[in-house]
């Protein structure tokens, strides 16, 4: 007898294990999704609105922004960097093409490929495309914010 209530607390915790399994995965593509919708709105908004808009909306207050060999540390900094630019027509669209998200939820990070074009201040069109990295952090509120870019 001592046997078989074994075997049933063995299934049960075994069954409990698969659901917690199954529940997590949900979560993890809960929050994928999210980022996904976060970039694509990020995006939408550096059209719409702006490149430093865009990326002051979605800057954690301690992000980092590596551009060219300079790292530019906090969302004041940010903005700026963007304020000091010399540069106008910006226009910059970008897709993450890979997510992934920690096991915890309050992470993820991003890859895929951008292109950047502006008129420098001589009127010389400037163009770029490439690869972006984004490093993502769940604020208390639940908002994604980036923390590296």
């Amino acid at each position: 007898m001592e046997l078989i209530k074994n075997k049933y607390v063995l299934f049960i915790l075994l069954g409990m294990f698969a659901c917690q399994t199954e529940s997590d995965d949900k979560m993890i593509e809960k929050y994928k999704t999210e980022i996904i919708e976060t970039e694509n709105a990020f995006a939408k908004l550096a059209k719409e609105k702006g490149v430093k808009t865009a990326f002051i909306t979605y800057a954690s207050e301690e992000a980092v922004l590596l551009r060219g060999e300079t790292l530019i540390k906090g969302k004041r900094a940010i903005g700026e960097h963007f304020d000091s630019q010399n540069i106008s027509e910006v226009v910059i669209e970008w897709e993450p093409d890979f997510v992934n998200v920690s096991s915890s939820g309050d992470f993820a990070y991003t890859y895929g490929k951008y292109s950047f074009s502006a008129k420098d201040e001589n009127g010389e069109r400037i163009e770029n495309e490439g690869i972006f990295h984004t490093v993502w952090e769940r604020d208390p509120a639940g908002k994604w914010k980036f923390v590296w870019d």
